[in-house]
């Protein structure tokens, strides 16, 4: 059975679930969301996730939404991505620490700089989050200092989570070359089998806006 995955190009939440599939060899097809014409808050979708939120995944009678659920569900499911066993709960810290420190930011961040119309940006708000974001990304390119990987000696669910936005081209307070860990890091997972980048592995682009 192939699962769907109600998703849209410009979602790195949505890309960290997609990419999750693609690397375990999991049977997908994506649905695109048109969320920037409010696909999400129709009744419709509103059905599919009462969060309003992409991705969500179904598969025969499941359903899932939030990505880090997704993505647990795929590796759990293909015992691919999940680390050694005493790993497992690493993984997931590293996992929840994305979800809260970094995507969190980088997510909103990317959103205000550069789909908002530039007269309502918020700026006060863009300088606090970038000072957010770098944090994270400090704290990532650290861990990652002598490391292939975020955890252990392959690539898992910390690592599909954290590049969840950083493969996007769009200015959000991440000059990768400037952070030289997380550039190889970054260069490591584009070279694993099963990678896209996410405008190419989902529909929607801003190039199909402009």
């Amino acid at each position: 059975m192939t699962a769907r995955l109600h998703c849209f190009g410009e979602s790195g939440n949505a890309y960290k679930a997609a990419l999750t599939m693609s690397l375990a060899g999991y049977a997908w097809e994506p649905i695109y969301v048109d969320f920037f014409h409010g696909a999400t808050r129709s009744p419709e979708f509103l059905a599919l996730n009462e969060m309003g939120e992409a991705p969500v995944f179904e598969e025969g009678d499941l359903r899932l939404t939030q990505s880090g659920v997704i993505q647990l569900h795929v590796a759990q499911k293909t015992g691919r991505l999940l680390g050694a066993p005493d790993e497992r709960e690493e993984v997931l810290r590293w996992l929840f620490w994305d979800n809260h420190k970094m995507s969190a930011q980088a997510g909103t961040l990317r959103f205000l700089m550069n789909f908002l119309p530039e007269e309502k940006r918020p700026m006060e708000v863009i300088a606090w989050l970038s000072g957010r974001l770098t944090v994270a990304l400090k704290t990532l390119e650290r861990h990652l200092e002598g490391r292939d990987w975020i955890v252990g000696n392959g690539p898992t669910l910390a690592d599909t989570a954290c590049c969840g936005y950083l493969f996007y081209p769009e200015p959000f307070t991440f000059e990768r070359k400037a952070l030289p860990n997380i550039d190889r890091w970054l260069d490591r997972i584009a070279a694993l089998p099963g990678w896209k980048h996410p405008y190419d592995m989902m529909p929607g682009s801003p190039a199909d806006r402009a």
